[in-house]
């Protein structure tokens, strides 16, 4: 601590500072011990000789006022990182003697009660922000782009024109006493200001080896791909394990381009009630890239969809003379395409999906969404309203 907090203090003026090691160890008091607020760990430390021998405070010395720890976070969020990379150093000598190995890692979120009341609460309005995985998914969408020209001769449309001509704006619940908070509103969750606290630990030992806290109304895919690739700094990585929440896209392919197997419990897809033909009704010609309809007609490739900004799809077209001379287009139209034509639609990332769901069957697969299970679920504790 020392020396990752040398450069933050003045040898020569200002008045004499707080022991650093002190205010980490005034945290891991609240932490070790359930402590959830500042002021109740001031008390705590000022009443308890055991606590005061561990921060090493005198009897007749005052500890650490509450409003220090909070206007540090609030002042100085260069001391966040060198929480950081404390947490990364414990974590690496974990990997050192063993305990971590990298050969499965498991990862899962868990909500996490904020002190918002509900009274503070109004809405604000929220343009899409960039966000590193906005823009890892923009990078694919510009190579689809490439593909689908060489494909079909059509340029893709610029992503910065798309969202210039057509801006998304959502309205988000804020808390004027804690604007950091997200409201929550998950199926099986209680509604409310929450934050999430996703976690990614190695499946030997349950070493926890990395962090991430988003607000409640975050998705669960945000974070998950700079966490892993800040595990795979720590140490090689062969396996990665999740919930289904975090079955999306990007995540199969970023983790197959890393050299990753991905272990995840498939995401439940409900199928289309209004029409008989659905999807799996059509097959699949990989060499010429299209699909072939039940009554062997071509559906061609025609362009790149990016749905809700979360997920890339390739698009499929048949023919509007070929659907409206077929017999069975009852089957296949729904009311809103009578006059028209079937489209399709084929995720960009959906080789890479394949190559890992494969093996949901295997036992390999099935033990490593259970040590996700045992290890995950046992890691979250049932305090400040967050359920297990």
């Amino acid at each position: 601590m020392y020396e990752e907090t040398a450069h933050l203090y003045s040898r020569k003026y200002g008045r004499p500072p707080i022991d650093p090691v002190v205010l980490v160890k005034y945290l891991l008091v609240g932490f070790l011990y359930g402590i959830p607020s500042e002021r109740q760990i001031e008390e705590r430390c000022a009443d308890s000789n055991a606590f005061r021998w561990y921060l090493g405070i005198d009897l007749d010395e005052r500890v650490p006022d509450h409003s220090t720890i909070s206007q540090l976070r609030r002042r100085k969020p260069a001391f966040r990182k060198v929480l950081r990379r404390l947490f990364e150093r414990v974590a690496q000598q974990c990997i050192d003697m063993g305990l971590a190995s990298g050969r499965l890692v498991a990862t899962d979120s868990t909500h996490v009660k904020a002190s918002a009341s509900p009274a503070s609460m109004y809405m604000v309005e929220t343009s899409e922000g960039p966000g590193a995985y906005w823009e890892r998914l923009n990078t694919y969408e510009e190579q689809a782009g490439e593909y689908l020209a060489q494909k079909t001769g059509k340029q893709k449309k610029k992503r910065i024109k798309m969202l210039k001509r057509k801006p998304k704006h959502p309205h988000r619940r804020v808390s004027r006493t804690d604007s950091d908070a997200g409201w929550l509103n998950r199926a099986n969750k209680p509604h409310g200001m929450y934050y999430l606290s996703h976690q990614t630990l190695d499946a030997d030992h349950g070493i926890i080896l990395d962090v991430a806290v988003t607000a409640g109304d975050a998705s669960d895919k945000t974070p998950y791909l700079e966490q892993m690739e800040r595990v795979m700094e720590l140490l090689p990585v062969q396996k990665a394990t999740a919930d289904s929440a975090y079955d999306f896209g990007l995540a199969h392919q970023v983790l197959g381009e890393h050299g990753v197997s991905f272990f995840v419990r498939p995401m439940e897809n409900s199928p289309h009630p209004s029409v008989e033909f659905r999807r799996e009704h059509f097959q699949y010609d990989q060499s010429n890239d299209c699909f072939r309809c039940p009554s062997g007609k071509e559906l061609t490739l025609t362009r790149v969809s990016r749905n809700a900004g979360s997920s890339l799809h390739w698009v499929y077209s048949a023919q509007p003379s070929d659907c409206q001379s077929c017999p069975m287009k009852e089957r296949c139209l729904n009311k809103s395409l009578k006059d028209k034509a079937r489209r399709l639609t084929r995720s960009v990332f959906e080789d890479a999906s394949q190559t890992n769901l494969s093996q949901a069957d295997s036992p390999e697969y099935r033990q490593a969404l259970r040590l996700r299970q045992i290890w995950c679920e046992g890691t979250f504790p049932s305090r400040n309203g967050a359920t297990t």
